[in-house]
């Protein structure tokens, strides 16, 4: 097992505290933990989305996954000049994402629900307002868990794409090495190859939470030395703390 001193956590964005997971696992075991974005999103043009046959006006209630979906559902609302009902129900993924609300709405006024973390989770809070019209804005790039958990829910849903991601330029890491590498999503494994095509492994440690990323690091050819979440460490910074207690 390799020791770790060095970290570089991709498609993360820096806690801006100093009690954030990362930071005190930096403190704790006096290691240098670096982020930086591999990917970055890109609006769809309007054009685009109008090409998706999607009436924004039409819906009742919104599913978001993500800050940027927030974003961009926002864009285009102004884009097309339509002024977001105080009806509309929002049903976000994370508290967090939640909450990132009040950047567009008057967050006590509006109907906004959300889960703790996982898609299953907000499922069941979508489930118990079926007669909602529901629009799913997203990348192009989204975990088949959603729609298929929507699809058997029987829902009625739309999904439509307003923003695109892509590898973002790497080049300035090329003769910049860390113990370990962190991925969050199969798009950060597509970006560390397309930056730098002939990657080699070696003895960089891989950490990859959730199980469709741990597959892509494998059909990339890589090992997964640190999977996360575990049944003892759900957490990435839970994972990684429990391998650097056992390499010790």
């Amino acid at each position: 097992m390799k020791k770790v001193q060095s970290i570089l956590v991709s498609q993360h964005p820096e806690p801006d505290n100093t009690k954030s997971p990362y930071s005190e696992l930096a403190a704790k075991y006096k290691l240098k933990i670096d982020f930086r974005s591999f990917i970055q999103v890109e609006g769809v043009d309007i054009k685009e989305v109008r090409k998706q046959k999607v009436n924004i006006p039409d819906y009742t209630a919104i599913i978001l996954t993500s800050k940027n979906a927030i974003d961009h559902y926002f864009k285009v609302c102004e884009e097309v000049r339509f002024t977001v009902p105080d009806t509309m129900k929002y049903f976000c993924l994370s508290e967090t994402i939640a909450n990132y609300l009040q950047k567009y709405v008057v967050y006590r006024k509006r109907k906004i629900f959300h889960g703790k973390q996982t898609f299953p989770e907000l499922m069941d809070l979508i489930k118990k307002h079926k007669d909602e019209k529901f629009l799913l804005p997203t990348s192009d790039l989204l975990q088949p868990l959603v729609p298929e958990l929507l699809d058997k829910s029987g829902v009625d849903y739309t999904r439509v794409i307003l923003f695109n991601t892509v590898a973002a330029d790497l080049s300035d890491l090329e003769n910049v090495f860390y113990d370990a590498l962190v991925f969050y999503s199969p798009a950060g494994i597509e970006s560390l190859f397309k930056n730098f095509p002939k990657f080699k492994q070696k003895d960089t440690l891989i950490a990859a939470f959730g199980e469709s990323t741990q597959r892509a690091v494998e059909e990339a050819g890589l090992k997964c030395n640190i999977p996360a979440p575990q049944l003892n460490a759900p957490s990435m910074t839970g994972a990684i703390e429990k391998y650097i207690k056992e390499n010790k």
